[in-house]
């Protein structure tokens, strides 16, 4: 099942993505994509009561998709996750996961614009994978960490690489601008993933292909994510963990290449949709 949310921001309203590419509204189940949601199985009480109901309405194809769930408690993201990222970067492959947040308040729809900060002029991008808790997580076995998945997503990694590296301080400042952090289309869930270490990933800037690669490369996937992760905090349900990105960002290239207002960002993942960013300069 694949879980969109349609609407103007801050009036969303759940709905699920058809296998005929019908977005029916699904408002009428009585619940949103949130903590409570996912936590007492909601993916599955949602598939049930949508088996016993007739002639659900359906949203317009051409009504804005927002984020697929509600904001979580917690975006958590994998920085150097992938070999060929962390040689551009400069650095050694780290020998435990690169860990950081991103304020939610970055999160945006799929396609909404991309706004570059006030004094930013090193906004860049980053196609990863992302990853919904579906139950809570406290010091996890990793042979069980997939049982706490509810399902997968893609997620731009946007940065202002100015904040992140050239300002004193943790990276969080140049990872949580406005917009920062679109999610979806979708969230896939966990049943329609049945590998999410082998999803092919891409990413494009003005129709040229930047990015292109596979989760198989990732360092440390979802599994070994879950278990490491809950042994330093609690995972809550709906919580948004992000996997890293591939090489190919904007950094890495001699001389780097960042955004400019104008430039158009599309990207996408094996089973979790694409979406389309369009950056503008922050009023």
């Amino acid at each position: 099942m694949k879980l969109i949310r349609v609407g103007n921001p801050g009036e969303e309203k759940p709905g699920v993505l058809r296998e005929n590419g019908t977005r029916t509204d699904v408002s009428a189940f009585g619940e949103d994509y949130n903590e409570t949601f996912f936590g007492s199985d909601g993916p599955a009480r949602l598939a049930d009561w949508i088996q016993q109901q007739n002639n659900l309405p359906s949203f317009d194809d051409h009504a804005r998709l927002g984020p697929p769930l509600t904001r979580p408690s917690k975006l958590i993201c994998i920085g150097l996750n992938y070999k060929a990222h962390a040689e551009e970067s400069g650095t050694k492959l780290p020998p435990e996961p690169v860990v950081f947040f991103k304020a939610t308040s970055a999160i945006v729809g799929p396609n909404d614009d991309i706004v570059i900060p006030r004094n930013g002029d090193k906004t860049d991008w980053e196609v990863e994978m992302a990853f919904v808790i579906g139950k809570k997580a406290s010091y996890v076995d990793e042979a069980n960490a997939l049982d706490h998945v509810a399902g997968y997503l893609l997620h731009n990694d946007y940065s202002e690489r100015a904040f992140q590296l050239e300002r004193h301080g943790q990276w969080v400042k140049g990872k949580s601008c406005d917009t920062f952090a679109p999610l979806g289309p979708f969230i896939t869930t966990a049943d329609e993933v049945p590998d999410p270490q082998n999803l092919n990933l891409w990413l494009k800037v003005n129709g040229e292909q930047l990015q292109d690669s596979n989760t198989s490369d990732m360092a440390y996937g979802v599994q070994h994510l879950v278990h490491y992760l809950s042994q330093f905090m609690t995972l809550l349900p709906g919580d948004i963990i992000s996997t890293g990105t591939p090489s190919g960002v904007g950094l890495g290239f001699d001389p780097p290449r960042f955004l400019q207002p104008g430039d158009v960002v599309e990207l996408g993942i094996t089973g979790l949709g694409e979406s389309k960013q369009t950056a503008v300069s922050a009023q």
